[in-house]
């Protein structure tokens, strides 16, 4: 990692408290809750199982993981449209990997989406428009997580327990809820207290106008398939029978959880959520644990193919005022 990007994102970023003990905590835990998985369900089948896994499907698995990442760099890229903020794809892609290298290094909870809303501000010299466009670009994902969460669990019903699809479809009606009843919002904004109304305002181009942001869902949704497409070839590296629908029930569900900024990277509420989710259409309990650790690898794997952007990408220099 270049000494001079770690110093240049430290300076650019408000101060924060004991970061490391945040990054620290949520990898302590996560690494615990992993431990506690193999310890009680014995680890070594599940190493025995981890070893079975093909090359072929991994690498495969990996190469989706940042073909993915790079559609998500065009969504991004729709989004800061909505306020203003064009440049060459290139720059968005470039930036885009910055932050996912940096999320892997930087303590904290937002270290890579602070990261590369930094670089675009600076470069483009309009760092709230930028912070607006990554806010958006964050919610709009988790809000395409929960409608396609719950499509799946509207078309499979019967796959799961009833304790789990109808809470997933109940939490994507009220994303969609909230989706259509954004323009609303937006009129309220100029009600609010001052400090709220000043917070609230940076994304209030996306509140007033929805419709512009429908090419992002589309890509978010897509990105949401080929995620589960991607654990889905880990699983028939291993060997496994589970059929694709079932990733595409499952995994979306999993992901709502693994979201949470808990652990580093979800690791350990993935392989429970998976423990808990594949168990019930049939999968083995170390099949499930193996799986999500791999997709963990998988995923780890591909935020390391952004050091080439973050050694390549300078950062502008500040705007003098």
């Amino acid at each position: 990692m270049s000494e001079s990007h770690a110093t240049e994102i430290s300076d650019a970023a408000p101060p924060r408290a004991h970061p490391y003990r945040a990054f620290v905590l949520r990898a302590g835990l996560g690494i615990v809750v992993v431990g506690f998985l193999l310890w009680h369900y014995d680890a070594r089948p599940v190493f025995r199982i981890l070893a079975r896994e093909r090359g072929g499907f991994f690498v495969a698995a990996v190469a989706l993981y940042v073909a993915s990442q790079v559609m998500s760099a065009w969504r991004w890229q729709l989004l800061a449209a909505v306020v203003g903020v064009r440049a060459r794809f290139s720059e968005f892609l470039a930036f885009y990997f910055v932050g996912m290298f940096t999320n892997l290094f930087v303590p904290g909870l937002v270290g890579g989406d602070a990261a590369r809303a930094v670089y675009l501000g600076r470069k483009q010299h309009r760092l709230g428009e930028a912070i607006a466009s990554v806010i958006a670009d964050r919610g709009l994902g988790l809000i395409a997580l929960f409608w396609f969460a719950a499509a799946m669990a509207f078309a499979m019903p019967s796959a799961l327990a009833s304790t789990v699809i109808r809470p997933t479809i109940v939490a994507g009606v009220l994303a969609l809820a909230g989706f259509l009843s954004a323009p609303i919002i937006g009129r309220l904004l100029p009600y609010l207290p001052r400090p709220l109304h000043r917070a609230a305002g940076i994304v209030a181009p996306y509140l007033h106008h929805p419709v512009a942001m429908i090419p992002a869902i589309v890509l978010s949704i897509i990105l949401q398939v080929s995620l589960a497409v991607g654990q889905w070839l880990l699983g028939k590296g291993l060997g496994l029978s589970t059929p694709l629908a079932l990733f595409l029930l499952c995994v979306p569900i999993a992901n709502v959880f693994a979201s949470l900024p808990l652990t580093l990277n979800g690791l350990g509420v993935r392989e429970t959520a998976y423990l808990v989710l594949f168990g019930m259409v049939g999968m083995g309990r170390d099949d499930a644990i193996a799986l999500g650790l791999l997709w963990f690898a998988a995923t780890m794997l591909g935020g390391l193919t952004g050091v080439v952007a973050f050694i390549r990408t300078p950062l502008a220099a500040q705007p003098t005022t």
